[in-house]
């Protein structure tokens, strides 16, 4: 496995109304790299915002779907979708605030 800085493991948060409608139980949904764990995933989110706590967290796999254009045929990438609970008393992420 690479050496995945706190930094690297979060690439970009995932704005979909069922993200939106599960930030109000303190739930954020992130994309996140392949190869990081969960106690990784934990690691940096407390680390990249302050006053956060993560109950748990959840990830998910997501393989690559098959595109066409015309006669050739290939893959999209695959990707890691993280889900972080966090709990009560922590604060919430200022990134989803303004949305």
């Amino acid at each position: 496995m690479a050496n995945i800085q706190y930094y690297d493991v979060i690439l970009k948060p995932v704005v979909t109304e069922k993200s939106m409608a599960a930030m109000a139980e303190k739930k954020y949904t992130f994309l996140v790299h392949p190869e990081a764990n969960k106690a990784m995933i934990k690691e940096a989110v407390e680390k990249m915002f302050e006053g956060t706590s993560v109950a748990r967290v959840n990830t998910m796999n997501c393989v690559g779907k098959k595109k066409r254009r015309g006669m050739v045929v290939g893959k999209t990438a695959k990707t890691k979708k993280a889900i972080v609970q966090l709990t009560e008393d922590s604060k919430d992420i200022e990134i989803f605030s303004g949305l």
